[in-house]
């Protein structure tokens, strides 16, 4: 990590707690700034603070993870933010909830310690943590609760190219692969990606995959490993 990443931890449980601490004290690119034991006194801490990264539990007493997600993406003073959920529950249960609403995407709590280094330098750069099986978990949550969802507003303002390119970021593909499918260089989907961020008011990555998703827009044929 280049540079110092500000990160507060919210989680009932005091073990996690110290062990983010412990870890984050060893490493020079990031620095812990917060902690929280439930979503309440969470908020205060992360709008005390504005951190560049959260990591926070889903199951909370008082006020849950999801519950103080909605409130931080919905808050325009915290749109830097990105939000890592924590969890030791099922993805299915939560994730495509969690992704609707604004989170970058899940680490699992016996997750080795480089995987969470690696989560929080991912959603810092912009990237989202959207790995092919995570990505199957989301297809199949929305398909579960796409009755009586609107597709999004914005959808009709992509051009055909940026809709394809889109549609290919559902798969949880990188901008290299999904370069490679398309047959065109990895800046020019980094350009798609980046204005349909825009036109669509995605938080980052994995919001457009919800995003499409509601819109309808899937890859043509069925990607590898998936």
């Amino acid at each position: 990590m280049s540079a110092t990443i500000r990160v507060i931890v919210i989680d009932d449980q005091a073990l996690i707690r110290v062990g983010v601490r412990t870890l984050l004290r060893g490493e020079p690119g990031a620095e812990l700034v917060g902690e929280a034991a439930d979503g309440r006194t969470g908020l205060q801490v992360v709008r005390a603070h504005r951190p560049d990264v959260v990591l926070m539990d889903i199951r909370m007493p008082g006020l849950d993870g999801l519950a103080a997600l909605r409130e931080i993406t919905a808050d325009p003073a915290l749109a830097a933010v990105r939000v890592v959920m924590l969890t030791t529950f099922g993805l299915e249960e939560y994730v495509f909830e969690a992704l609707r609403h604004g989170a970058s995407g899940f680490v699992l709590k016996d997750a080795e310690p480089d995987e969470l280094l690696r989560a929080i330098r991912v959603v810092t750069e912009g990237g989202s943590l959207l790995s092919p099986s995570i990505t199957r978990s989301v297809i199949a949550q929305f398909a579960r609760q796409r009755p009586g969802m609107a597709p999004h507003s914005g959808i009709k303002q992509l051009t055909e190219r940026e809709r394809e390119v889109v549609s290919w970021v559902t798969t949880g593909m990188s901008n290299d692969e999904i370069a490679v499918q398309l047959t065109i260089s990895t800046e020019t989907v980094r350009t798609h990606v980046g204005r349909a961020l825009l036109k669509l008011g995605a938080r980052d990555r994995a919001q457009l995959v919800v995003f499409a998703m509601l819109s309808g827009l899937t890859p043509p044929v069925d990607p590898p490993g998936m």
